[in-house]
């Protein structure tokens, strides 16, 4: 009789273990929105800490969002991110920065990320990952046309709590698929004030992607990312980007009943690529902005496990 490879055996261990915990989270989430990126598909380490090291290079990535822009207090949102394989067989470690200023309050979350990866069949492979860090949140009330200078709710407000997320990554070099949740802790601000409480909640997002090869110069990738929360209606994205020449990319987003996208990236050489998109709200409050802005810039280097760095979809 056949056995079945010891590594095969643990790797569904770790998908039984990680998929439950996940499932199991899903009906205690509730409405909050984590920060939002139309380019999801070049930041997934943002949702997903298994993608860590999947690239098999040094990957910097700096994202600056400005949404509905002419909006007072509109989010903004920069996002810095670095991950690599290391050289451990299997194992991908990354750093995080984000900064999200919605209105008079801010939150800052600093996360490190751990993934390990696990061969299958052929060029398939399972990769898990952790995240754990901090978010730290503020509140300026002076940037608020304050009624009654004493209300004691409108008070500068610090809080830290932990960030701890987990995530599975299941990829081969022509498609990818990722169930996550980046935050699995319920975090409450204004906990010592019983009139208001802000709430953050868990989300799972759902992302996956095809990289169809039209010709030698031309590929095409739809890609979609949902984000659950009970309370809130499932948020869809859905993206089409195309690939010329292994270097200019351009594309078109659609987030259900929120918003229309275009994209357009540039890979300046090997290691540089730089994308930009604009999004144009569907809804009424589009009347009232002038949409949303959002640029990338990317860089990476080659290493031991890969002299040269192959420019990739994903």
């Amino acid at each position: 009789m056949n056995r079945i490879p010891m590594t095969i055996k643990k790797s569904n261990l770790l998908v039984l273990v990680l998929f439950g915990s996940l499932l199991f989270m899903l009906p205690s989430a509730q409405a909050q929105q984590d920060s939002q990126y139309t380019q999801y598909m070049y930041n997934t380490i943002s949702v997903n800490p298994a993608y860590v090291g999947s690239r098999g290079s040094l990957s910097i990535l700096g994202v600056y969002r400005n949404q509905w822009v002419g909006l007072d207090g509109a989010p903004k949102t920069l996002n810095f991110s670095m991950h690599s394989p290391i050289g451990v067989k299997g194992v991908g470690l990354g750093l995080g920065f984000t900064s999200d200023q919605i209105g008079p309050s801010s939150e800052s979350l600093v996360t490190a990320d751990f993934s390990y990866t696990i061969p299958m069949a052929n060029d398939l492979k399972l990769s898990f990952g952790m995240k754990g860090g901090v978010s730290i949140w503020d509140l300026d009330p002076n940037k608020l046309n304050i009624y009654d200078p004493n209300d004691y709710d409108l008070r500068q407000q610090n809080n830290s709590s932990p960030v701890v997320g987990v995530g599975l990554y299941l990829h081969t070099e022509k498609w990818y698929v990722g169930l996550s949740s980046p935050n699995m802790l319920e975090t409450q601000h204004y906990d010592d004030v019983q009139v208001s409480t802000a709430t953050e909640k868990t989300h799972i997002y759902l992302i996956g992607g095809y990289v169809f090869d039209i010709n030698p110069n031309f590929k095409l990738k739809p890609a979609i990312l949902a984000k659950a929360v009970v309370g809130a209606p499932l948020a869809l994205d859905f993206s089409a980007n195309a690939l010329l020449n292994d270097n200019l990319t351009f594309g078109l987003a659609y987030r259900l009943d929120a918003a229309v996208s275009a994209l357009a990236g540039f890979q300046i050489s090997d290691h540089i690529m730089i994308g930009y998109s604009y999004d144009y709200d569907t809804t009424a409050l589009g009347n009232y902005n002038d949409g949303s802005h959002e640029i990338f810039l990317r860089f990476e280097l080659g290493t031991r496990m890969r002299a040269k760095v192959n420019p990739r979809f994903f």
